[in-house]
């Protein structure tokens, strides 16, 4: 068989696409490639997108911000002190990007202005929070990145 420039031509194109069929392969089969995205069910989230605007302008627009800070034990979260404590009911959910497994919920059940979020459940590291709360019938949201 001559090896002329039809056959080089044959050659090189039948070696670029193995070679991009083994690019899609390994990219959409390997694990080091696997990207999810950040929840589950992200359309249903879409939709009350605008709920979610307009309880983090309440809790932007509260005269007394809520504080959120490190302690020996853990997290502490201090909401306004005009707010009575058993009147705040919602939920603080800490999102790990680095690995879902890692995230959790804690329903906001106080006795005092404050709560805490235990040392043992957080790893160093950054984390993201979201605080969802109602109090007298108003959404309140605060979102907030920290490094633990």
């Amino acid at each position: 068989m001559k090896f002329n420039w039809g056959t080089g031509i044959v050659v090189a194109i039948i070696a670029f696409m193995s070679f991009i069929l083994y690019l899609v392969i390994t990219m959409s089969t390997g694990a080091a490639y696997k990207h999810d995205l950040v929840t589950e069910k992200y359309y249903q989230k879409e939709i009350g997108f605008q709920n979610e605007i307009t309880a983090q302008e309440n809790a932007f627009a509260l005269e007394e911000k809520i504080i959120i800070g490190r302690e020996n034990d853990g997290i502490r979260i201090t909401f306004p002190s005009f707010f009575n404590p058993n009147e705040i009911k919602g939920k603080v959910f800490l999102y790990r990007p680095s690995n879902k497994q890692l995230d959790f919920e804690i329903p906001i059940s106080i006795s005092k202005t404050y709560l805490l979020v235990p040392d043992n459940s957080l790893l160093d590291g950054r984390w993201n929070m979201n605080i969802a709360f109602t109090y007298k019938e108003k959404e309140y949201l605060v979102k907030k990145e920290i490094d633990y």
